[in-house]
C-alpha cells in the first residue's frame, strides 16, 4: 500500500497533524467545502509535486501563511519504507525523497503513481481538443521519463519559433524547423502507439458497462504520415514551408502536434456530439478506468485511485457496475457526501473519515 501516512502543515484548510492512512480503502465523509478534495490534493502533490487545481502554488498555502509542507510515508510492494516532502517557503518549491533533494518533478515519477478521478474530467470528452491532447500525454507521462523530456523540448522550440514569427525575424527559423519537427515525430509516435493500445481497454469496458459498442478513440495527427513513417524532410516541405507566409501572418506555428486531434467515435461518425449527458460522463469516468488500467500493463505496477465524488452523479445501477469496473489498484482513496451509501463499498478494514473545517475524525 504506497501511502502509510500524511503529515500537512499550513496545506489549505487541512489541519497540522498526522493522518494514518494505512488501509487499502480510505474514504473521506463530509459536506461541501470541509476539506475532502484537499486532502485528495495533498496526496496528488506528494505523487507528481503539483496540484491538479491550481498552477499557482500560493493558492494551496493556507490562508494568512508564508510556507506549508507535505511529508508522507508510502511502502512499496518489496515491504521497504520511503518518505517524501515537499516545501514551499519564501515561494521557493523543495522535494526531498528519502531525505535527498530532488531537482526536478519528473524524478517523483513512479514514485506514488496516481489516477485522479474528478468531475473536470468531463472536459476529456467536451472540452478544448487541448484537453484531450493533455490526457494523452499525461499517461505517457506517467511512466515514461524520456516522453516528458521530449514534451518539455517540443514546447520551448515551439514558443521561440512562435517569437521569431511574431517578431518576423525569420534568421532562426529553419533552425527551430528542423527540432520542432525531430521531437514533434517522436511525440506524434508515442501518441499514435498510446491510442492503439488504450483503445484495446477503453473499447471493451465502454461496451462492457453501457451496452454501446464500437465506440473508440481516434488520433488525428496534424502532421500525416508519409510512406513508411514520418520523414523530417517531407513534413518541412508539405506544412512548414508552404504555410510559411500564413504562419508569419498570424505569427503562429500552424502544424504540429500541438495542433493534433483526438475524437470519440462510433461506426465511422462523432461519437460525442449526438451522446447523453450520461454517457458523455461515463466517457470520462472510463478513460480514467483505462488509464489505470494502461498504466499497470505498460509498467505491471497497480496505481493509487483518487475518486473525488465522482459517483454522486450516477445512479445506483450505474454505481454498481462503475465499481465493479475498477482497475487493480493498490490503494483506493474516495470522498463521499452525508448521507451517501458509502458503507456499500467498504470493506472490512476500510478507515473512514469524517471531515469538517479540515480536521477528521475517525468512524467506526
Amino acid at each position: 500500500m504506497p501511502f502509510i501516512s500524511l503529515t500537512p502543515y499550513n496545506f489549505r484548510n487541512l489541519s497540522n497533524e498526522t493522518i494514518d492512512l494505512s488501509s487499502r480503502e480510505v474514504f473521506f465523509i463530509g459536506e461541501n467545502g470541509q476539506g475532502k478534495s484537499n486532502f485528495l490534493e495533498s496526496l496528488y502533490y506528494c505523487a507528481y509535486g503539483s496540484s491538479f487545481r491550481t498552477h499557482q502554488e500560493n493558492e494551496i498555502i493556507k490562508n494568512n501563511e508564508s510556507e506549508m509542507s507535505l511529508y508522507s510515508m508510502f511502502r512499496e510492494e518489496s515491504g521497504s519504507t520511503h518518505t517524501t516532502l515537499l516545501k514551499i517557503k519564501d515561494k521557493k518549491k523543495s522535494i526531498e525523497k528519502d531525505g535527498k533533494n530532488i531537482h526536478d518533478r519528473k524524478e517523483l515519477v513512479n514514485t506514488i503513481p496516481c489516477v485522479l478521478y474528478s468531475h473536470d474530467d468531463l472536459d476529456f470528452a467536451v472540452g478544448a481538443p487541448e484537453r484531450r491532447r493533455f490526457f494523452i500525454d499525461q499517461s505517457l507521462s506517467m511512466y515514461d521519463v524520456m516522453y516528458i523530456d521530449v514534451m518539455r523540448r517540443f514546447r520551448k522550440i515551439l514558443k521561440s519559433r512562435n517569437l521569431c514569427l511574431a517578431e518576423r525575424n525569420l534568421s532562426l527559423i529553419e533552425s527551430y524547423d528542423i527540432q520542432l519537427i525531430q521531437n514533434g515525430i517522436e511525440i506524434q509516435k508515442k501518441r499514435k502507439s498510446a491510442v492503439f493500445k488504450f483503445n484495446q481497454i477503453f473499447d471493451r469496458i465502454y461496451e462492457e458497462l453501457t451496452g454501446i459498442d464500437g465506440v473508440h478513440v481516434r488520433y488525428f495527427p496534424s502532421w500525416k504520415e508519409y510512406g513508411e513513417g514520418l520523414d523530417c524532410d517531407y513534413i518541412m516541405k508539405e506544412y512548414l514551408f508552404k504555410n510559411r507566409e500564413m504562419e508569419i501572418m498570424r505569427g503562429t506555428t500552424l502544424s504540429g502536434p500541438h495542433r493534433d486531434r483526438i475524437v470519440f467515435e462510433r461506426n465511422g461518425s462523432a461519437f460525442i456530439p449526438k451522446a447523453s449527458t450520461g454517457q458523455r460522463r461515463l466517457v470520462s469516468l472510463i478513460l480514467r478506468t483505462a488509464q489505470a488500467v494502461f498504466y499497470s500493463q505498460i509498467t505491471g505496477k497497480k496505481p493509487v485511485l483518487l475518486m473525488d465524488d465522482v459517483l454522486l452523479e450516477l445512479d445506483p445501477e450505474k454505481r454498481k457496475k462503475v465499481t465493479a469496473l475498477l482497475p487493480e489498484y493498490d490503494q483506493l482513496f474516495c470522498t463521499f457526501l452525508p448521507g451517501e451509501p458509502y458503507d456499500r463499498y467498504k470493506r472490512e478494514n476500510t478507515l473512514v473519515y469524517e471531515i469538517k473545517e479540515g480536521k477528521w475524525n475517525r468512524s467506526i
